[in-house]
């Protein structure tokens, strides 16, 4: 029977080289569509060649197997929450909800102040849900439209959305990856929030500064006549009332009031099917097909699984007022699945663990092993696709070095948020870059340069830890430096 042994460094490089190198042959071919199929063949492709090594390491299908379907199972959350948001999605937009937070966004926001306040708003909900997927497909997505539709490009829109959707999923209490990153260094919960902000607050300030400056010198492309030609045609289609803002304030405070993001989404989903036939009866029938109760049912169940699209008189609004339902989430969905199968076989087999350990072997001082920290959870956020395993396994292999080396516990727990929670939104083939990419409806690639937060995070933890700023110590046995 064959032993298992750890394997060589090399050996836990070959399926992330070959990954690297298929990935990027897939997307200089497909390029744009290489999310609708081709990407995730190439993780299952590479998840098999990282099968091919677990073999010849002495392990066996069924312990490889059981290394996937855990990897999946972990995901398990993320997969329903997703479905129940391209749920959302259909009968926010069904019953106005969206197209309301558009029309009274169009009438309070101005493109100057437009980034900011977009950032503000996203992090005052993220804070207040615990959620930065929550956030992006509720308010994020009105704000899309509502910044199209003053003329701002939806790559830099979308940045100020994620920037502030993650300031906010750091620094809420309710978030899962703030619980997960104090629990895999071992401190508590409000500890790692205290700290956190001596590296989190610099960095929204910094970027609260670069949105503004941008929106005072930039050009802009909206028009006075083309808001209002926007704002009437919404106004024509749908019965809008400060009243649709019921369904949203409910969703938020269940999320507050600590209800599970699972059932407090699957309410919102269903008040947004209710408000449509309230508010929008004649929108639902002519989604239907036709004015009867089976065409009212008709038109609400396709908004909830299917493609729905408004029809106006003008083409912007057309655009902005389209969902795709459940359907629309799967290709999100098997992009996750591949992800953590190839994940699953990489750490079920210790390769990720050996890579790591290789990276850990280099520190020498409080600044390089936070530096080394970062750049363990970036590559575990390109590699495993997932900030979840970003954040767990770093956490695993560092906990010990930190208290070997003096460190409080929240020195890791900030590390690992600083980086692995917020750079995954910034790698395409990543859970959390393909779905913010799916539900705002904008690439990745395109999104990624104006997420001014996430890109400074992870180089102001670094800083700090370099510059040696309140570095929180613990009293431990000496040891040669």
């Amino acid at each position: 029977m064959a032993i298992k042994r750890e394997p060589t460094l090399l050996e836990a490089f070959i399926p992330i080289i070959f990954l690297i190198v298929l990935l990027s042959i897939n997307v200089s071919i497909f390029k744009d569509a290489a999310l609708d199929g081709s990407n995730q063949i190439v993780l299952i492709l590479s998840a098999a060649v990282a099968t091919i090594v677990a073999y010849r390491l002495g392990f066996k299908w069924s312990q490889i197997q059981d290394g996937i379907v855990k990897s999946i199972s972990s995901a398990m959350t993320s997969l329903l929450i997703l479905l129940l948001i391209g749920s959302l999605a259909g009968t926010w937009l069904l019953s106005g909800i969206v197209p309301a937070m558009i029309y009274y966004g169009l009438q309070i926001l101005n493109p100057t102040i437009f980034l900011v306040a977009a950032c503000v708003v996203c992090s005052i909900v993220s804070i207040a849900t615990g959620s930065s997927w929550t956030t992006a497909a509720t308010v994020g997505i009105a704000l899309i439209g509502i910044g199209k539709a003053l003329g701002l490009s939806e790559g830099l829109v979308a940045g100020a959305i994620l920037s502030g959707a993650y300031f906010g999923d750091k620094m809420s209490p309710l978030s899962d990856t703030t619980n997960l990153a104090p629990a895999m260094a071992g401190t508590d919960l409000f500890t790692h929030i205290k700290y956190m902000t001596l590296t989190t607050v610099p960095s929204i300030i910094v970027t609260l500064i670069i949105f503004l400056f941008i929106g005072f010198f930039r050009t802009q492309e909206g028009s006075v006549t083309e808001t209002a030609s926007i704002l009437a045609a919404i106004n024509d289609k749908f019965y809008i009332s400060g009243l649709l803002f019921i369904v949203p304030v409910v969703v938020v405070v269940m999320i507050v009031k600590k209800v599970p993001a699972i059932p407090a989404l699957l309410a919102g989903t269903l008040l947004g099917g209710l408000f449509a036939l309230i508010f929008q009866p004649d929108l639902v029938a002519e989604i239907g097909g036709n004015g009867g109760a089976s065409g009212m049912f008709v038109g609400i169940m396709t908004s909830l699984y299917g493609d729905i699209a408004i029809n106006t008189d003008n083409a912007m609004v057309n655009e902005l007022l389209t969902s795709g339902g459940m359907a629309g989430m799967l290709g999100t969905i098997w992009l996750i699945l591949s992800a953590m199968i190839f994940g699953g076989v990489m750490e079920s087999a210790g390769m990720l663990k050996r890579i790591a350990k290789a990276i850990i072997s280099k520190v020498n001082s409080t600044g390089s092993l936070v530096s080394s920290t970062v750049g363990t959870c970036l590559f575990f956020n390109l590699t495993a696709s997932d900030q979840y395993l970003a954040i767990v396994v770093p956490g695993r292999m560092y906990a010990d070095i930190y208290k070997k080396k003096g460190l409080a516990p929240e020195n890791l727990s900030r590390s690992l948020e600083d980086s692995g929670t917020v750079t995954s939104v910034l790698i395409p083939w990543n859970t959390c870059g393909a779905y913010h990419s799916n539900v705002l409806g904008v690439s990745t690639l395109l999104y990624a340069p104006y997420c001014f937060f996430n890109i400074i995070s992870p180089f102001m933890t670094i800083l700090v830890a370099y510059a040696n700023f309140k570095i929180r110590r613990i009293k431990t046995e000496p040891h040669p430096a």
